[in-house]
């Protein structure tokens, strides 16, 4: 299924309008009640996620990546992310932390915020050796929208491809639902 991106490819097209990002004196912390809608697996799942960002991508790093896409496509877009210094990471309870290499937000109407982050996706042993489809897909995206509290919803594509294609950035979705992000809350 081909989705032209309005909300999760907006990681690249709208974060590029964004102003530049703040230093942060300290991490910024969230967390969420996640709910797996993808239809790839035989049960829905859902529970907590905690998301820690220890420090915005730049204009240099996003504009870096952008021109990577367009001018080498996916997997050399997947190798330039993977060399970006981890940004903040990513983790459930009872679960490894998976590291964040891109993060930005774009301020919203009426003090809210959207926060886009991408990271490569973990392959397993298994995924490593088999290359069913999935490892087609290696990418997370994931967007929190915040209002004026810090408190929203938001989505992760959990598996990504990512092309260009006429000058716009399109996902690919392996699985037809995203994980619901409920209840995001920014940790004070």
């Amino acid at each position: 299924m081909r989705i032209v991106a309005r909300t999760l490819a907006g990681l690249f097209v709208m974060v590029g309008l964004v102003s530049a990002q703040s230093n942060m004196a300290h991490p910024e912390k969230f967390t969420a009640f996640a709910i797996n809608m993808n239809n790839t697996t035989p049960t829905a799942a859902a529970g907590r996620v905690d998301i820690t960002v220890d420090r915005w991508s730049t204009d240099a790093e996003r504009d870096r990546l952008l021109s990577v896409l367009k001018d080498k496509g996916q997997d050399a877009l997947l190798s330039e992310l993977r060399d970006l210094p981890v940004v903040g990471y990513i983790a459930s309870p009872g679960s490894l932390r998976y590291d964040l290499h891109f993060a930005r937000q774009r301020s919203e109407a009426e003090g809210g915020r959207m926060v886009f982050l991408m990271t490569d996706r973990y392959i397993g042993a298994w995924e490593a050796v088999n290359r069913p489809r999935t490892i087609e897909y290696p990418f997370t995206l994931i967007q929190l929208q915040l209002d004026k509290d810090g408190e929203g919803v938001g989505k992760a594509s959990v598996y990504t491809k990512v092309t260009e294609e006429d000058n716009m950035i399109v996902l690919e979705n392996f699985a037809n639902q995203p994980v619901m992000l409920k209840s995001v809350k920014q940790v004070k």
